[in-house]
C-alpha cells in the first residue's frame, strides 16, 4: 500500500521531474486528514475525531501550501484542505474539540 501511494505521488505530483519527499508527504497527510475528517463528520458521535483531524488537516495544508513546488501538490492540498474544513466545521457543530453536549 505504501509503495502504491509513493508511486502514485511520484507520477502525479512531481511534474517538474524532481522528487519532493517532504512536500509530497505534507500533501498526502493533508489529503488523508481531509478524507478522515469529512467521512467522520457525518456521525455526530465522532465529533472529536472529525474536529481534531479537520484542524490537523487545515494546519498541515497551510504548511503544505507554503512549501509546495508543483501545481499538482497545490491542487491536492487545496482539495484536502476543503474536505478538512468541512469536516472541522461539522465536527464543531456536533460538539467541538473537547466533547461538548451533542444536541
Amino acid at each position: 500500500m505504501a509503495h502504491t501511494i509513493r508511486h502514485l505521488s511520484e507520477r502525479t505530483l512531481n511534474t517538474d521531474g524532481r522528487t519532493h519527499p517532504k512536500e509530497n508527504a505534507l500533501t498526502m497527510a493533508t489529503a488523508v486528514f481531509g478524507v478522515v475528517a469529512l467521512v467522520t463528520a457525518f456521525w455526530p458521535g465522532l465529533h472529536l475525531l472529525s474536529s481534531w483531524t479537520g484542524l490537523a488537516g487545515l494546519l498541515t495544508g497551510g504548511v503544505s501550501q507554503m512549501v509546495s513546488a508543483t501545481t499538482g501538490e497545490r491542487f491536492v492540498t487545496v482539495v484536502g484542505m476543503g474536505a478538512a474544513g468541512v469536516g472541522f466545521f461539522l465536527g464543531m457543530a456536533h460538539g467541538g474539540l473537547f466533547g461538548g453536549v451533542v444536541g
